[in-house]
């Protein structure tokens, strides 16, 4: 693929950040824009996206986004998530951009994010293609007029979670017998409670768990809040085994987590799902379960067999590469299927 330059509109931050890296890696010129830094700096912003839309501010950022491009030509522009993106920011990218693509890793046309995605749902007739991560936005999106839609994997990224040397010291840091990285949400709190009452050795790292009915039973077993960078990653590796818990709010049958913990060099363990199956090779490359007591046996079983715990993490991330789950493939993937013009 020739070098393009792109536009690229999210976050400064966590794997936003990591995707616009990864597109300078595969060659690409990349222009990195963050829409939320030209709102103010108030949790009111977010609050008001989440419970009325991302569209209230759109008079805002049309003016600014005319102002920053002013004068500027890019090949394609790239809007991860589009919670702020209206058709008005619309037609200013397109007066700027050759095409206007949206990928998308949460669920814009599901239930759970009220009216988060109120832009992006109104935007959807004009991009040229949006890119979701699963088969229900397909069609959901296409009813709200989406021209061309795909769908792709998750992925983790290439350099953000190769695995690293653990030394000792940080080995006696970070290490745990099972881990749960992640926010708290209603279903997790009854499911990890019932883990440690079944005597599973849990740690819970991850924002909100003050908030679980269940905090007295769980607070013993958290270890902080949410983390990033090496400290994300030396707390999988330092795990002998990584819990991978859903959100059903989300309609999730994987997550990030189902490609960063096995290419991170970390033994996944999660919940059942035909998309989990098609990853990786059960019993062999990840553990799966259907419920917290099928859980808890196979955790309990594990951490006995120290070595077979280590061949299952070293097949899972062997299977990891060979799916070609990287942040590189994927979105070579993503401008293909922009570029060719070709029907999804």
């Amino acid at each position: 693929m020739n070098r393009l330059r792109i536009l690229y509109l999210g976050t400064l931050s966590g794997t936003c950040l990591d995707r616009a890296h990864a597109y300078r890696r595969l060659g690409h010129e990349v222009r990195h824009l963050d829409m939320r830094q030209w709102l103010p700096r108030t949790p009111w912003v977010d609050r008001i996206t989440w419970r009325v839309g991302g569209h209230v501010f759109s008079p805002w950022l049309v003016r600014r986004m005319q102002a920053e491009l002013r004068g500027e030509l890019f090949d394609i522009c790239h809007v991860d998530n589009g919670e702020w993106v209206t058709p008005a920011v619309m037609a200013v990218l397109k007066a700027h951009c050759q095409k206007v693509i949206n990928y998308n890793i949460d669920d814009p046309t599901g239930p759970r994010d009220r009216r988060r995605f109120s832009a992006y749902r109104m935007a959807a007739p004009h991009y040229d293609l949006l890119a979701v991560v699963r088969q229900e936005n397909v069609a959901e999106c296409r009813a709200l007029g989406a021209r061309r839609v795909i769908r792709v994997w998750r992925s983790a990224d290439e350099l953000a979670h190769a695995p690293r040397p653990i030394t000792p010291a940080i080995a006696a840091q970070w290490q745990s017998d099972v881990l749960f990285l992640g926010t708290w949400m209603p279903e997790r709190g009854p499911f990890l409670l019932e883990l440690i009452q079944r005597g599973v050795p849990v740690s819970i790292r991850g924002a909100n768990w003050h908030k679980a009915p269940e905090w007295p039973q769980l607070q013993p077993h958290w270890k902080g809040g949410a983390i990033g960078g090496q400290d994300y990653a030396y707390a999988i590796q330092c795990a002998s085994i990584n819990l991978g818990l859903l959100s059903k709010g989300n309609r999730d049958l994987h997550t990030t987590r189902s490609l960063e913990i096995p290419a991170l060099g970390g033994l996944f363990c999660a919940e059942r799902t035909n998309e989990h199956s098609d990853l990786y090779q059960e019993g062999a490359e990840a553990l799966f379960w259907r419920d917290a007591q099928e859980c808890a046996d196979q955790c309990l079983a594990l951490l006995a067999r120290p070595d077979r715990m280590a061949a299952i993490a070293a097949a899972g991330r062997h299977r990891f590469l060979a799916n070609r789950h990287g942040n590189e493939d994927i979105l070579h993937a993503v401008l293909s299927n922009a570029t060719s013009g070709t029907a999804p």
